[in-house]
């Protein structure tokens, strides 16, 4: 699996794509008005193409002198570097500092970026944390990429904080650090109800453990929770073993263990510890279970959702998470 699509929809919106718009309007002669929908309509795309002679930075700006941004509810953020992978940390800051301009964004997407314009390991991010400080009423946050820059400085961080509003958080990367997954534990969000995490690989960056993931699972973080995605992992046969017996599991509606390296081994714990029976949907997809054990599982399983899809020959060497590189 690749991300080579940008996203359609967020936060229930369609997405629009702000510069596409301006671009297509400045192609004709530079007399065209670009066509704007309503300013609460869409979920507004704002990012730069490879080699574009405008900044991010200068894009953003021309979002917010164009659109009413008193009425904007949901923001993704395309790619912020017209030519190499460059740190998100500067757009950031544009970003936050017109924090008092987006009075009704409750839902933002950090880095709708294609594998064509730049790998998901090579993202570089940086320590988010003043997203979640400016904008007190966001309710969905998705961070994609965690890379540090070229000099081994900075990459995605999070300090632990309070927040009243969130409800949905999720970050997508080749590989997650550890440090990102205890500070999500650390932090307090009495409202949060889904929370994914794609853990990834050590050769990118994923060195979150199991005891980094105990908070999530012994159900004394987050009590709104009711969706769990604990994904894309090397090791989902020892999460799915963990999960077999994890308080948390009793008070969700649904569970993700997908994208990652899950075998008989995990699937086989699963059946054997607490009943999942009140679930409405469980996600393996991307997995090396053997048709047995599939069957097992829809068998045990018959009025619960259960994703099987993109199965991985069980017998194969070389197992792979979906997302890496």
């Amino acid at each position: 699996m690749t991300v080579n699509e940008h996203i359609e929809r967020f936060h229930g919106l369609p997405v629009f794509d702000f510069v596409q718009a301006l671009e297509e309007a400045e192609g004709e002669g530079g007399s065209g008005a670009a066509q704007l929908p309503d300013a609460a309509s869409a979920a507004w795309r704002i990012g730069v193409e490879y080699e574009s002679e405008a900044t991010f930075q200068e894009r953003w700006q021309q979002f917010l002198d164009t659109v009413d941004t008193e009425r904007v509810s949901a923001l993704v953020i395309g790619q912020w570097s017209p030519e190499e992978p460059d740190s998100f940390q500067e757009p950031m800051e544009a970003i936050v500092a017109a924090g008092g301009r987006l009075p009704a964004l409750r839902a933002l997407f950090v880095g709708d970026i294609t594998f064509e314009q730049c790998e998901i390991s090579w993202i570089q991010q940086c320590d988010i944390t003043p997203l979640l400080t400016a904008f007190p009423r966001l309710a969905e946050l998705v961070v994609r990429g965690s890379s540090e820059d070229w000099e081994g400085k900075g990459g995605l961080a999070l300090k632990p904080l309070r927040h009243e509003s969130l409800t949905a958080l999720r970050f997508e990367a080749g590989g997650l650090p550890g440090s990102v997954v205890r500070s999500v534990a650390a932090c307090d969000f009495p409202a949060l109800e889904r929370l994914e995490l794609w853990l990834g690989v050590g050769n990118y960056g994923g060195d979150a453990t199991m005891d980094d993931l105990a908070p999530f699972l012994d159900g004394t973080r987050f009590p709104a929770l009711r969706h769990l995605g604990l994904q894309n992992s090397e090791f989902e046969d020892d999460i799915a073993a963990a999960v077999a017996h994890a308080p948390v599991v009793a008070r969700l509606e649904s569970l993700s263990l997908s994208m990652g390296v899950l075998t008989d081994q995990g699937a086989t714990a699963l059946l054997e510890g607490q009943p999942l029976t009140h679930l409405r949907a469980l996600d393996l997809h991307h997995h090396f279970l053997t048709d047995e054990l599939q069957q097992r599982l829809r068998q045990a399983l018959p009025d619960v959702e259960v994703d099987l899809s993109e199965p991985g020959k069980p017998d194969d060497q070389w197992r792979y998470v979906a997302v890496a590189e």
